[in-house]
């Protein structure tokens, strides 16, 4: 199995082995477009690795930082207190870049960078750009992506 991630379209589809797409869902990629290099704010592009998934048996709405969860659950009151930030909820399935000098290593190392699938609030526009380079889904689409994927799934970041 495999995700591919198509930012033209702010879609994630899962593929089978037999090349079959079992599911899709919409996301929201970096309000910067595309660009490997640190600092950008950009969603990285190629081919990538689950390389953590963070979360498990969480409530949903959980509240991350630094990869933590904060032991706080997101609610109206927390998001109208913190205008303009970049929520990390639910779950976090972390990217690792496979291609050497492109994703991976030195300024364009898309692990370093913290680039991840999570959730976050239902109030965001899925389906158009808005993150700060991470890849954002509905908390209860990541919920089931997060069952059907292990670690070392292959994720192919594209723009067509």
């Amino acid at each position: 199995m495999r995700i591919e991630i198509n930012i033209n379209f702010q879609h994630l589809d899962i593929i089978n082995n037999n090349q079959d797409k079992i599911k899709s869902y919409q996301i929201s990629s970096a309000t910067n477009g595309v660009g490997q290099e640190q600092g950008s704010f950009c969603t990285p592009l190629g081919k990538h690795i689950i390389r953590a998934k963070i979360g498990a048996g969480l409530p949903i709405n959980t509240i991350f930082i630094g990869r933590r969860p904060t032991g706080e659950i997101f609610s109206p009151e927390l998001e109208k207190n913190y205008r303009g930030r970049d929520w990390i909820l639910t779950r976090i399935l972390w990217l690792s870049g496979c291609e050497v000098g492109f994703n991976r290593l030195g300024t364009v190392d898309t692990m370093r960078r913290y680039i991840y699938i999570h959730g976050s609030p239902d109030s965001i526009d899925i389906g158009r750009p808005g993150s700060s380079g991470c890849i954002r889904m509905l908390n209860t689409d990541l919920l089931e992506l997060f069952e059907l994927i292990d670690i070392g799934t292959e994720v192919n970041i594209k723009q067509k």
